[in-house]
């Protein structure tokens, strides 16, 4: 696997030069005085051009690009700051002007972005839509291929420590989202700090397509993961980072590798996204062509990951499913979900995901059997896949506008010191029905409490 990695460097440094001429060939097929440049031929020629430096271009890390946000009709300008920096890890926070700050006291939020490979403005989309009403925070992982080893390991159990850490950081009240892979870190960490009796315990816990038991509904990629033995990870995918990158030697999962399984998986449908490209320069379609490569900038931008951390998650997750065994350890202790008492639970699950299969983020509901049942939401949205989940139409129509709604009525709950029902008994002594709530119909957006009491306390 090493002469793969220097294999992939060599090859972009062999292709510099063409990708230089590609470059050089666009320019003079576009300039106006150039008579080819308006004839089909000319036009083709630019837009093979085009597609040709765009695929083997390397990309960095994307700005957030967030520049503003929309908050009752008026554009409040937004900063982007880093409120910890840790050697794998910076706590990005989302800041809006101190008036708005100061007159809305929106809930703190902490979305804990996915260590798989992509970087966290892959969730651009989710950041934005929470922003009007939230004080946003977020995990901006590093690549580590940028951390000399001098820094050491990181492990899954650094990853729950790290989360401990920001969740302390932000203090009570403090909402946590978790989007695909930390689903699983998350909960244990709101497990660790749950049996610690931690003062700091998340007000309520949103996961949204995580591998929590992936032998629900097993997609191709958990059947993958199950079929190859640790040993071949380690000897397959495992590589050294190369000279002169800041992590030389350091071993890692790297992010190419990852990125080549997912282009794979999906062969057919990136091909045919990279020929209407094709088609839409020649035609002068600017639209799809700004949105095709909005897309691709962000998806083929892809960071490596450390050894240690991800066959870990392997074999903790994929293939000895420790966390719904309830034998998966953090610092020697045994994790116990069960104890989980504070922390309000809302599971998403997108219908038509391929990369975590229904159930599997749901499974969470039966792991937190200590919660009270006014605790525990499930909402699946229909016709969407993985990345539907936390990104598009339909979140910020349909699915943001719940986790919006779950916040401050668990805010509400809480303030008030409503009673809960534990265990199928409500605190009253009335029998109820021993299941969690669903989300999935309108009505039960919000529970059965005064709605017209929490629209006020969004806007108060």
């Amino acid at each position: 696997m090493q002469m793969n990695y220097h294999a992939y460097e060599l090859a972009h440094a062999l292709i510099s030069p063409m990708r230089l001429a590609a470059q050089g060939l666009k320019l003079q097929m576009q300039m106006p005085f150039n008579p080819l440049s308006m004839t089909p031929m000319g036009k083709s020629i630019a837009a093979a051009v085009d597609v040709f430096e765009g695929i083997t271009r390397r990309y960095g890390k994307p700005e957030w690009d967030i520049e503003s946000t929309l908050i009752d009709g008026m554009s409040v300008p937004v900063r982007v700051d880093s409120a910890v920096h840790k050697p794998f890890c910076t706590l990005t926070h989302f800041s809006k002007d101190e008036w708005v700050a100061n007159r809305f006291d929106d809930p703190k939020v902490l979305i804990v972005a996915p260590m798989s490979g992509h970087y966290a403005t892959l969730l651009r989309g989710t950041v934005e839509a929470m922003l009007p009403e939230h004080d946003v925070y977020i995990t901006d992982w590093i690549d580590s291929r940028e951390i000399p080893v001098t820094e050491g390991r990181f492990d899954l159990d650094d990853y729950i420590d790290y989360v401990i850490e920001f969740i302390r950081y932000l203090g009570p009240r403090t909402h946590v989202i978790a989007v695909c892979q930390p689903a699983v870190p998350v909960l244990a960490a709101a497990a660790v700090m749950a049996g610690d009796e931690d003062e700091f315990q998340p007000m309520s816990m949103t996961l949204i397509g995580g591998p929590i038991d992936t032998r629900r509904n097993p997609t191709a990629v958990n059947k993958l993961a199950e079929q190859k033995s640790m040993e071949w990870f380690e000897q397959n995918v495992i590589s050294l980072v190369p000279f002169p990158n800041p992590g030389f030697m350091r071993r890692v999962y790297p992010g190419f590798v990852q990125l080549t399984g997912f282009m794979t998986m999906n062969l057919e449908r990136h091909t045919k996204a990279h020929l209407e490209l094709f088609d839409n320069l020649v035609k002068g379609d600017c639209d799809s062509v700004t949105q095709h490569r909005t897309f691709y900038e962000e998806y083929l931008a892809v960071m490596d990951l450390t050894a240690e951390f991800y066959l870990q998650t392997v074999e903790t997750v994929f293939q000895q499913h420790f966390l719904p065994n309830g034998t998966m350890m953090h610092r020697g202790k045994r994790i116990d979900c069960s104890k989980i008492h504070r922390t309000a639970l809302l599971t998403v699950e997108g219908e038509r995901d391929d990369i975590s299969g229904r159930g599997q983020t749901e499974a969470a509901q039966d792991l937190c059997s200590g919660l009270p049942l006014d605790d525990k939401y499930h909402y699946v949205q229909p016709g969407v896949g993985h990345y539907g989940v936390f990104n598009g139409r339909r979140w910020r129509t349909e699915i943001q506008p719940r986790i919006r709604d779950f916040i401050r009525s668990t805010e509400f709950r809480r303030d008030r010191g409503l009673t809960s029902r534990t265990n199928g008994v409500a605190m009253n002594g009335h029998a109820e029905n021993p299941t969690y709530q669903s989300l999935q119909d309108e009505d039960h957006d919000i529970p059965e409490w005064d709605r017209a009491d929490i629209t006020a306390m969004k806007h108060r």
